[in-house]
Protein backbone atom coordinates (compact mmCIF):
# COMPACT_ATOMS: atom_id res chain seq x y z
CA UNK A 1 0.00 0.00 0.00
CA UNK A 2 1.17 3.42 -1.25
CA UNK A 3 2.23 6.23 1.61
CA UNK A 4 -1.34 7.61 2.69
CA UNK A 5 -0.08 11.43 1.85
CA UNK A 6 1.03 9.95 -1.78
CA UNK A 7 -2.94 8.81 -2.84
CA UNK A 8 -5.25 11.40 -4.58
CA UNK A 9 -8.31 13.52 -3.77
CA UNK A 10 -10.59 10.95 -4.92
CA UNK A 11 -8.91 7.91 -4.07
CA UNK A 12 -8.61 9.12 -0.46
CA UNK A 13 -12.73 10.92 0.61
CA UNK A 14 -13.82 7.23 -1.02
CA UNK A 15 -11.41 4.91 1.56
CA UNK A 16 -12.45 7.52 4.34
CA UNK A 17 -16.55 7.04 3.68
CA UNK A 18 -16.28 3.33 3.21
CA UNK A 19 -14.15 2.70 6.59
CA UNK A 20 -11.26 1.11 4.84
CA UNK A 21 -8.99 4.17 6.35
CA UNK A 22 -9.12 6.49 8.89
CA UNK A 23 -9.25 10.31 8.08
CA UNK A 24 -7.23 10.86 11.36
CA UNK A 25 -4.06 8.61 9.67
CA UNK A 26 -4.34 10.57 5.99
CA UNK A 27 -4.14 13.32 8.06
CA UNK A 28 -1.39 12.45 10.35
CA UNK A 29 0.83 10.98 7.04
CA UNK A 30 0.24 14.40 5.53
CA UNK A 31 1.33 16.41 8.80
CA UNK A 32 4.60 13.81 8.55
CA UNK A 33 5.26 14.85 4.88
CA UNK A 34 4.94 18.16 5.38
CA UNK A 35 7.07 18.20 8.14
CA UNK A 36 9.71 16.21 5.73
CA UNK A 37 9.44 18.75 2.96
CA UNK A 38 8.44 22.22 4.54
CA UNK A 39 12.12 22.98 5.69
CA UNK A 40 13.05 22.81 2.20
CA UNK A 41 9.86 23.82 0.01
CA UNK A 42 8.82 26.85 2.04
CA UNK A 43 4.95 26.46 0.88
CA UNK A 44 3.46 27.47 4.07
CA UNK A 45 3.10 30.54 5.98
CA UNK A 46 0.66 29.15 8.47
CA UNK A 47 -0.59 25.63 9.39
CA UNK A 48 -3.14 23.96 10.87
CA UNK A 49 -1.42 21.33 12.95
CA UNK A 50 -3.97 20.67 15.93
CA UNK A 51 -7.29 21.41 13.63
CA UNK A 52 -6.63 19.73 11.40
CA UNK A 53 -6.29 16.46 13.44
CA UNK A 54 -9.38 17.69 15.39
CA UNK A 55 -11.16 17.80 11.97
CA UNK A 56 -10.10 14.48 11.36
CA UNK A 57 -11.58 12.95 14.37
CA UNK A 58 -14.55 14.28 14.46
CA UNK A 59 -14.96 13.07 10.66
CA UNK A 60 -14.32 9.88 11.80
CA UNK A 61 -16.53 9.75 14.79
CA UNK A 62 -19.45 10.68 12.38
CA UNK A 63 -18.47 8.16 10.36
CA UNK A 64 -18.57 5.63 12.99
CA UNK A 65 -21.81 6.47 14.02
CA UNK A 66 -23.46 5.97 10.29
CA UNK A 67 -23.66 9.61 9.41
CA UNK A 68 -22.93 9.88 5.15
CA UNK A 69 -19.74 11.74 4.32
CA UNK A 70 -18.78 14.32 1.83
CA UNK A 71 -17.56 14.22 -1.33
CA UNK A 72 -14.01 15.67 0.25
CA UNK A 73 -13.86 13.33 3.43
CA UNK A 74 -11.02 13.37 4.83
CA UNK A 75 -9.30 15.39 2.15
CA UNK A 76 -6.30 17.58 3.39
CA UNK A 77 -6.49 20.89 1.20
CA UNK A 78 -3.97 23.39 1.12
CA UNK A 79 -5.81 27.38 0.39
CA UNK A 80 -3.77 29.95 -0.54
CA UNK A 81 -3.27 32.91 1.97
CA UNK A 82 -5.84 35.47 -0.03
CA UNK A 83 -8.83 33.07 0.93
CA UNK A 84 -10.57 33.85 4.31
CA UNK A 85 -10.98 31.43 6.93
CA UNK A 86 -12.62 32.97 9.89
CA UNK A 87 -10.68 33.40 12.92
CA UNK A 88 -7.08 32.89 11.33
CA UNK A 89 -5.36 35.89 9.41
CA UNK A 90 -5.37 36.19 5.65
CA UNK A 91 -2.02 37.98 4.45
CA UNK A 92 -2.00 38.13 1.35
CA UNK A 93 1.89 37.61 1.83
CA UNK A 94 2.40 41.46 2.54
CA UNK A 95 3.04 42.92 5.78
CA UNK A 96 0.10 45.61 5.46
CA UNK A 97 -2.02 42.70 6.50
CA UNK A 98 -0.09 41.76 9.45
CA UNK A 99 -2.39 41.74 12.39
CA UNK A 100 -5.35 40.68 10.47
CA UNK A 101 -7.92 38.68 11.56
CA UNK A 102 -10.76 37.01 8.99
CA UNK A 103 -14.35 37.72 10.77
CA UNK A 104 -15.76 35.26 8.07
CA UNK A 105 -15.05 32.60 5.68
CA UNK A 106 -14.70 32.55 1.68
CA UNK A 107 -17.86 30.64 0.30
CA UNK A 108 -15.90 28.22 -1.66
CA UNK A 109 -13.64 27.64 1.20
CA UNK A 110 -16.61 26.94 3.24
CA UNK A 111 -17.94 24.67 0.36
CA UNK A 112 -14.44 22.30 0.93
CA UNK A 113 -15.08 22.37 5.00
CA UNK A 114 -18.77 21.21 4.08
CA UNK A 115 -17.43 18.49 1.63
CA UNK A 116 -15.83 17.39 4.96
CA UNK A 117 -12.17 18.84 3.61
CA UNK A 118 -9.81 19.49 6.06
CA UNK A 119 -7.75 22.28 5.96
CA UNK A 120 -4.41 22.13 7.07
CA UNK A 121 -2.35 25.59 6.31
CA UNK A 122 -2.58 28.37 4.20
CA UNK A 123 0.05 28.50 1.08
CA UNK A 124 2.48 31.19 0.54
CA UNK A 125 2.31 33.70 -2.88
CA UNK A 126 3.45 36.49 -4.50
CA UNK A 127 1.87 39.58 -2.41
CA UNK A 128 -1.38 40.40 -3.09
CA UNK A 129 -1.33 37.53 -6.29
CA UNK A 130 1.04 40.31 -8.28
CA UNK A 131 3.47 37.61 -9.89
CA UNK A 132 4.58 34.74 -11.86
CA UNK A 133 7.31 33.29 -9.25
CA UNK A 134 6.07 33.61 -5.67
CA UNK A 135 9.30 35.86 -5.07
CA UNK A 136 7.38 38.76 -4.42
CA UNK A 137 5.84 37.20 -0.61
CA UNK A 138 7.31 39.59 2.01
CA UNK A 139 7.84 36.68 3.77
CA UNK A 140 9.60 33.66 2.22
CA UNK A 141 10.37 32.52 -1.43
CA UNK A 142 9.02 29.23 -2.48
CA UNK A 143 10.76 26.80 -3.82
CA UNK A 144 10.27 24.11 -6.75
CA UNK A 145 9.91 20.64 -5.40
CA UNK A 146 11.01 19.61 -9.02
CA UNK A 147 14.32 21.77 -8.62
CA UNK A 148 15.15 23.75 -5.33
CA UNK A 149 16.53 26.56 -7.08
CA UNK A 150 13.79 26.95 -9.12
CA UNK A 151 10.69 28.51 -8.65
CA UNK A 152 7.52 27.28 -8.50
CA UNK A 153 5.74 29.84 -10.81
CA UNK A 154 2.88 32.36 -9.15
CA UNK A 155 1.10 33.69 -7.98
CA UNK A 156 -0.14 30.75 -6.33
CA UNK A 157 3.51 28.88 -5.95
CA UNK A 158 3.02 28.14 -2.59
CA UNK A 159 -0.38 26.16 -3.24
CA UNK A 160 1.34 24.36 -6.20
CA UNK A 161 4.48 23.62 -3.93
CA UNK A 162 2.69 21.94 -2.05
CA UNK A 163 0.60 19.64 -3.56
CA UNK A 164 3.62 18.49 -5.90
CA UNK A 165 5.66 17.58 -2.53
CA UNK A 166 3.02 15.40 -1.04
CA UNK A 167 1.81 17.74 1.48
CA UNK A 168 -1.71 17.82 0.43
CA UNK A 169 -3.44 16.27 -2.74
CA UNK A 170 -5.58 19.38 -3.47
CA UNK A 171 -5.03 22.99 -2.41
CA UNK A 172 -7.05 25.81 -3.89
CA UNK A 173 -5.17 28.80 -5.69
CA UNK A 174 -6.61 32.17 -7.28
CA UNK A 175 -6.20 32.88 -11.24
CA UNK A 176 -6.30 37.09 -12.16
CA UNK A 177 -3.66 36.47 -15.13
CA UNK A 178 -2.51 32.68 -14.99
CA UNK A 179 -1.93 32.41 -11.45
CA UNK A 180 -2.96 28.83 -11.08
CA UNK A 181 -2.17 27.83 -14.63
CA UNK A 182 0.98 28.75 -14.65
CA UNK A 183 2.06 27.28 -11.11
CA UNK A 184 0.66 24.25 -12.22
CA UNK A 185 2.49 23.91 -15.25
CA UNK A 186 5.82 24.73 -13.53
CA UNK A 187 5.14 22.17 -10.95
CA UNK A 188 3.68 19.54 -13.21
CA UNK A 189 0.09 19.63 -11.73
CA UNK A 190 -3.68 19.78 -13.45
CA UNK A 191 -4.60 23.82 -12.43
CA UNK A 192 -8.03 24.79 -13.51
CA UNK A 193 -9.13 28.73 -14.33
CA UNK A 194 -13.17 28.27 -14.21
CA UNK A 195 -15.35 30.75 -16.47
CA UNK A 196 -15.46 33.77 -14.83
CA UNK A 197 -18.73 33.71 -12.32
CA UNK A 198 -18.32 30.01 -11.82
CA UNK A 199 -16.89 30.32 -8.64
CA UNK A 200 -17.69 32.87 -6.24
CA UNK A 201 -15.15 35.28 -5.25
CA UNK A 202 -16.53 36.25 -1.97
CA UNK A 203 -13.97 36.12 0.69
CA UNK A 204 -10.90 36.05 -1.56
CA UNK A 205 -9.03 39.46 -0.93
CA UNK A 206 -9.24 41.14 -4.35
CA UNK A 207 -6.42 41.90 -7.07
CA UNK A 208 -8.34 42.58 -10.29
CA UNK A 209 -12.12 42.13 -9.81
CA UNK A 210 -12.94 41.37 -12.86
CA UNK A 211 -10.52 38.70 -13.47
CA UNK A 212 -10.03 37.62 -10.51
CA UNK A 213 -11.42 33.51 -10.34
CA UNK A 214 -10.79 30.75 -7.45
CA UNK A 215 -9.92 26.78 -9.14
CA UNK A 216 -8.28 24.31 -7.75
CA UNK A 217 -4.74 22.58 -8.50
CA UNK A 218 -4.33 18.88 -8.10
CA UNK A 219 -1.97 15.99 -9.62
CA UNK A 220 -4.63 14.17 -11.74
CA UNK A 221 -7.48 15.79 -13.87
CA UNK A 222 -10.21 13.61 -11.58
CA UNK A 223 -9.13 14.89 -8.67
CA UNK A 224 -9.18 18.82 -10.11
CA UNK A 225 -12.53 18.15 -11.14
CA UNK A 226 -13.83 17.14 -7.98
CA UNK A 227 -12.68 20.51 -6.22
CA UNK A 228 -13.94 22.09 -8.80
CA UNK A 229 -17.41 20.59 -8.45
CA UNK A 230 -17.41 20.36 -4.95
CA UNK A 231 -16.95 24.80 -4.94
CA UNK A 232 -18.59 25.78 -7.85
CA UNK A 233 -22.57 27.29 -8.24
CA UNK A 234 -23.97 29.97 -7.22
CA UNK A 235 -23.33 32.41 -4.15
CA UNK A 236 -26.15 35.54 -3.62
CA UNK A 237 -23.03 37.10 -1.43
CA UNK A 238 -21.61 37.60 -4.70
CA UNK A 239 -22.93 39.36 -7.43
CA UNK A 240 -21.17 38.25 -10.59
CA UNK A 241 -21.55 34.32 -9.53
CA UNK A 242 -23.19 32.82 -12.18
CA UNK A 243 -26.48 30.91 -11.68
CA UNK A 244 -26.42 28.73 -13.84
CA UNK A 245 -26.55 25.04 -12.49
CA UNK A 246 -23.23 23.07 -12.10
CA UNK A 247 -22.65 20.16 -14.12
CA UNK A 248 -21.46 16.37 -12.81
CA UNK A 249 -17.84 16.91 -13.98
CA UNK A 250 -16.80 13.88 -13.29
CA UNK A 251 -20.05 11.94 -14.85
CA UNK A 252 -18.75 12.22 -18.73
CA UNK A 253 -14.67 13.10 -17.66
CA UNK A 254 -13.52 9.39 -19.03
CA UNK A 255 -15.56 9.63 -22.68
CA UNK A 256 -13.53 9.94 -25.75
CA UNK A 257 -12.91 13.03 -27.14
CA UNK A 258 -12.89 11.58 -31.00
CA UNK A 259 -14.05 13.83 -33.44
CA UNK A 260 -13.24 17.27 -31.40
CA UNK A 261 -12.22 20.21 -32.99
CA UNK A 262 -9.08 22.10 -31.47
CA UNK A 263 -8.07 25.54 -32.21
CA UNK A 264 -4.17 26.59 -33.35
CA UNK A 265 -4.13 29.82 -32.46
CA UNK A 266 -2.32 31.95 -35.97
CA UNK A 267 -0.91 34.68 -33.62
CA UNK A 268 1.42 32.43 -31.60
CA UNK A 269 4.69 33.10 -32.12
CA UNK A 270 6.61 29.45 -31.71
CA UNK A 271 9.79 31.05 -32.16
CA UNK A 272 9.29 32.55 -28.67
CA UNK A 273 9.29 29.43 -27.22
CA UNK A 274 11.93 28.14 -25.61
CA UNK A 275 13.37 24.88 -27.78
CA UNK A 276 11.94 22.19 -24.79
CA UNK A 277 8.68 24.05 -24.98
CA UNK A 278 8.57 24.20 -28.67
CA UNK A 279 9.20 20.49 -29.34
CA UNK A 280 6.48 19.66 -26.58
CA UNK A 281 4.17 22.00 -28.43
CA UNK A 282 4.63 19.62 -31.72
CA UNK A 283 4.73 16.04 -29.29
CA UNK A 284 1.48 17.60 -27.83
CA UNK A 285 -0.25 18.47 -31.02
CA UNK A 286 0.47 15.07 -32.39
CA UNK A 287 -0.69 13.19 -29.36
CA UNK A 288 -4.52 15.09 -29.56
CA UNK A 289 -4.30 14.01 -33.23
CA UNK A 290 -3.62 10.31 -32.17
CA UNK A 291 -6.81 10.99 -29.65
CA UNK A 292 -8.83 11.53 -33.05
CA UNK A 293 -8.78 15.36 -32.45
CA UNK A 294 -9.26 17.42 -35.51
CA UNK A 295 -6.73 20.30 -35.49
CA UNK A 296 -7.62 23.37 -37.37
CA UNK A 297 -5.92 27.14 -37.21
CA UNK A 298 -7.52 30.03 -36.26
CA UNK A 299 -6.84 33.41 -35.58
CA UNK A 300 -7.29 35.49 -32.70
CA UNK A 301 -5.72 39.07 -34.30
CA UNK A 302 -5.66 40.59 -30.31
CA UNK A 303 -3.61 38.23 -28.99
CA UNK A 304 -0.62 40.19 -29.43
CA UNK A 305 -1.59 42.82 -27.79
CA UNK A 306 -2.93 41.36 -24.59
CA UNK A 307 -0.19 41.87 -22.35
CA UNK A 308 -0.37 45.08 -22.45
CA UNK A 309 -4.03 45.24 -22.61
CA UNK A 310 -4.04 42.92 -19.44
CA UNK A 311 -1.39 45.17 -17.12
CA UNK A 312 -3.57 48.09 -18.05
CA UNK A 313 -7.09 46.69 -17.15
CA UNK A 314 -5.35 44.32 -14.14
CA UNK A 315 -3.40 47.06 -12.65
CA UNK A 316 -6.20 49.69 -13.00
CA UNK A 317 -8.21 47.55 -10.58
CA UNK A 318 -5.36 46.94 -8.30
CA UNK A 319 -5.05 50.70 -7.76
CA UNK A 320 -8.70 50.81 -7.13
CA UNK A 321 -9.32 47.97 -4.98
CA UNK A 322 -5.99 48.35 -2.61
CA UNK A 323 -6.65 52.19 -2.21
CA UNK A 324 -8.78 50.23 0.98
CA UNK A 325 -5.31 49.90 2.93
CA UNK A 326 -5.04 53.04 4.64
CA UNK A 327 -3.77 52.24 8.10
CA UNK A 328 -7.27 53.08 9.46
CA UNK A 329 -9.58 50.06 9.22
CA UNK A 330 -7.59 46.99 9.21
CA UNK A 331 -4.40 45.42 8.85
CA UNK A 332 -1.16 47.36 9.72
CA UNK A 333 -0.98 51.54 10.89
CA UNK A 334 2.29 53.59 10.91
CA UNK A 335 3.49 54.40 14.31
CA UNK A 336 2.97 58.07 15.45
CA UNK A 337 2.16 59.97 11.95
CA UNK A 338 1.97 63.46 11.95
CA UNK A 339 -1.10 63.75 10.13
CA UNK A 340 -3.61 62.14 8.22
CA UNK A 341 -1.64 62.37 5.21
CA UNK A 342 1.64 60.90 6.64
CA UNK A 343 -0.83 57.85 8.18
CA UNK A 344 -1.92 57.00 4.55
CA UNK A 345 1.62 57.74 3.05
CA UNK A 346 3.76 55.67 6.19
CA UNK A 347 1.04 52.87 6.19
CA UNK A 348 1.56 52.14 2.60
CA UNK A 349 5.18 52.71 2.31
CA UNK A 350 5.98 50.70 5.25
CA UNK A 351 3.13 47.99 4.51
CA UNK A 352 3.47 47.24 0.67
CA UNK A 353 6.57 45.53 -1.53
CA UNK A 354 7.90 47.18 -4.04
CA UNK A 355 5.84 45.03 -6.94
CA UNK A 356 2.60 46.14 -5.82
CA UNK A 357 4.04 49.83 -5.70
CA UNK A 358 4.81 49.13 -8.87
CA UNK A 359 1.36 48.38 -10.24
CA UNK A 360 -0.23 50.70 -7.69
CA UNK A 361 1.28 53.36 -9.79
CA UNK A 362 1.07 51.97 -12.88
CA UNK A 363 -2.64 51.58 -12.36
CA UNK A 364 -3.33 55.12 -10.97
CA UNK A 365 -1.40 56.63 -13.60
CA UNK A 366 -3.72 54.44 -16.53
CA UNK A 367 -6.87 56.16 -14.31
CA UNK A 368 -5.37 59.82 -14.45
CA UNK A 369 -7.04 62.81 -15.14
CA UNK A 370 -5.92 63.08 -19.26
CA UNK A 371 -4.91 59.38 -19.57
CA UNK A 372 -7.79 57.26 -18.69
CA UNK A 373 -9.49 57.62 -22.28
CA UNK A 374 -5.58 56.96 -23.79
CA UNK A 375 -5.11 53.84 -21.35
CA UNK A 376 -7.76 52.33 -19.29
CA UNK A 377 -10.65 53.25 -21.70
CA UNK A 378 -8.20 52.06 -25.33
CA UNK A 379 -7.60 48.57 -23.07
CA UNK A 380 -11.49 47.97 -22.84
CA UNK A 381 -12.12 48.46 -26.19
CA UNK A 382 -9.51 46.05 -27.08
CA UNK A 383 -10.77 43.29 -24.61
CA UNK A 384 -14.50 43.79 -26.00
CA UNK A 385 -12.65 42.83 -29.04
CA UNK A 386 -10.54 40.30 -28.04
CA UNK A 387 -13.77 38.72 -26.21
CA UNK A 388 -15.73 38.91 -30.05
CA UNK A 389 -12.33 37.02 -31.37
CA UNK A 390 -12.70 34.42 -28.94
CA UNK A 391 -16.43 33.71 -29.69
CA UNK A 392 -15.81 33.70 -33.43
CA UNK A 393 -13.31 31.16 -33.14
CA UNK A 394 -15.49 28.83 -31.28
CA UNK A 395 -17.71 28.96 -33.71
CA UNK A 396 -15.52 26.95 -35.82
CA UNK A 397 -13.89 24.92 -33.31
CA UNK A 398 -14.46 22.97 -29.61
CA UNK A 399 -11.61 24.30 -27.96
CA UNK A 400 -8.10 25.84 -28.64
CA UNK A 401 -5.06 24.94 -27.32
CA UNK A 402 -2.04 26.46 -26.75
CA UNK A 403 1.31 25.99 -24.60
CA UNK A 404 0.53 27.01 -20.62
CA UNK A 405 4.11 28.73 -20.96
CA UNK A 406 6.28 29.65 -22.94
CA UNK A 407 9.28 28.37 -20.90
CA UNK A 408 9.69 25.68 -17.90
CA UNK A 409 10.45 26.95 -14.48
CA UNK A 410 13.16 29.41 -14.17
CA UNK A 411 15.56 29.82 -11.43
CA UNK A 412 15.41 31.61 -8.63
CA UNK A 413 16.36 35.44 -8.92
CA UNK A 414 16.50 35.11 -13.01
CA UNK A 415 13.64 37.85 -13.61
CA UNK A 416 12.95 39.64 -10.22
CA UNK A 417 14.81 42.35 -11.75
CA UNK A 418 13.29 42.53 -15.02
CA UNK A 419 9.43 42.77 -14.55
CA UNK A 420 9.05 43.16 -18.45
CA UNK A 421 10.03 39.94 -18.90
CA UNK A 422 8.45 38.44 -15.80
CA UNK A 423 5.39 40.01 -17.35
CA UNK A 424 5.73 38.14 -20.68
CA UNK A 425 5.70 34.49 -18.40
CA UNK A 426 1.49 34.69 -18.93
CA UNK A 427 1.87 35.71 -22.38
CA UNK A 428 -0.79 32.59 -23.22
CA UNK A 429 -2.80 33.11 -19.67
CA UNK A 430 -3.64 35.65 -19.52
CA UNK A 431 -5.95 36.60 -22.72
CA UNK A 432 -8.13 33.82 -20.90
CA UNK A 433 -8.89 35.88 -18.27
CA UNK A 434 -9.84 39.53 -20.23
CA UNK A 435 -12.33 37.09 -22.11
CA UNK A 436 -13.50 35.20 -19.39
CA UNK A 437 -13.09 32.15 -20.17
CA UNK A 438 -12.26 28.59 -18.77
CA UNK A 439 -9.35 27.02 -18.98
CA UNK A 440 -7.02 23.77 -17.89
CA UNK A 441 -3.35 23.27 -17.82
CA UNK A 442 -2.77 20.11 -17.74
CA UNK A 443 1.12 18.28 -17.63
CA UNK A 444 2.68 17.17 -21.29
CA UNK A 445 6.04 16.16 -20.80
CA UNK A 446 9.31 17.06 -19.12
CA UNK A 447 12.45 19.13 -20.25
CA UNK A 448 16.02 17.84 -21.07
CA UNK A 449 16.18 18.90 -16.75
CA UNK A 450 13.64 17.04 -16.08
CA UNK A 451 11.14 19.58 -15.45
CA UNK A 452 7.75 19.91 -16.03
CA UNK A 453 5.73 21.26 -19.39
CA UNK A 454 2.49 22.09 -19.77
CA UNK A 455 -0.52 22.29 -22.46
CA UNK A 456 -3.16 24.43 -22.03
CA UNK A 457 -6.74 23.73 -22.59
CA UNK A 458 -9.43 26.60 -23.23
CA UNK A 459 -13.08 26.17 -23.87
CA UNK A 460 -16.68 28.20 -24.46
CA UNK A 461 -17.98 29.80 -21.66
CA UNK A 462 -19.31 27.43 -18.46
CA UNK A 463 -17.42 24.31 -20.50
CA UNK A 464 -15.54 23.23 -18.12
CA UNK A 465 -16.75 19.37 -18.53
CA UNK A 466 -15.78 19.71 -21.72
CA UNK A 467 -12.43 20.68 -21.39
CA UNK A 468 -11.67 18.43 -18.21
CA UNK A 469 -13.28 15.39 -20.42
CA UNK A 470 -10.23 16.68 -23.01
CA UNK A 471 -8.20 16.93 -20.28
CA UNK A 472 -8.48 13.35 -19.18
CA UNK A 473 -7.92 11.78 -22.36
CA UNK A 474 -4.50 13.54 -22.94
CA UNK A 475 -3.83 12.28 -19.20
CA UNK A 476 -4.29 9.12 -20.26
CA UNK A 477 -1.69 9.36 -23.51
CA UNK A 478 1.30 11.10 -21.54
CA UNK A 479 0.54 9.64 -18.12
CA UNK A 480 0.85 11.91 -15.02
CA UNK A 481 4.33 12.76 -13.96
CA UNK A 482 5.81 11.14 -10.92
CA UNK A 483 6.18 13.39 -7.78
CA UNK A 484 9.28 15.04 -7.77
CA UNK A 485 12.26 13.68 -5.75
CA UNK A 486 13.11 17.25 -4.22
CA UNK A 487 15.86 17.78 -5.58
CA UNK A 488 19.06 19.96 -4.28
CA UNK A 489 19.19 23.35 -5.71
CA UNK A 490 19.98 26.15 -3.25
CA UNK A 491 19.59 26.80 0.65
CA UNK A 492 15.97 26.64 2.30
CA UNK A 493 13.59 29.30 2.30
CA UNK A 494 14.10 31.83 5.41
CA UNK A 495 11.61 31.00 7.74
CA UNK A 496 8.95 34.10 7.85
CA UNK A 497 7.76 36.00 10.74
CA UNK A 498 4.50 34.35 12.65
CA UNK A 499 5.11 30.80 10.90
CA UNK A 500 3.81 27.76 12.98
CA UNK A 501 1.45 25.05 13.62
CA UNK A 502 -1.25 25.56 15.36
Amino acid sequence: MSELWARGAEEVAAAVRSGAILAAEVVESCLARTAEVEPRVGAYLRRFDTEARRRADEIDRRRASGAALGPLAGVPIALKDNLNLSGDGCTCASRILEGYTAPYTATAVERLIAADAIPVGKTNLDEFAMGSSCENSAFQVTRNPWSLDAVPGGSSGGSAAAVAAGSVPLALGSDTGGSIRQPAAFCGLVGVKPTYGRVSRYGLVAFASSLDQIGPLARSTRDAALGLQVIAGADPADATCARRPVEDYLASIEDPVAGMRAGVVAEVDTTSLSPAVRADWRRSLERLRELGVEIREISLPNLPATIAVYYVIANSEASANLARYDGVRYGRRARSPGSLLDLYLDTREEGFGPEVKRRILLGTFALSSGYYDAYYARACGVRRELERQFAAAFAEVDFIVTPTSPTAAFAIGEKVDDPLSMYLSDIYTAPINLAGLPAVAIPSGLDDRGLPLSLQLVGRPFAESELLRVARSFERVTGAPSLPELRDGGSPPAAPSGVGAR
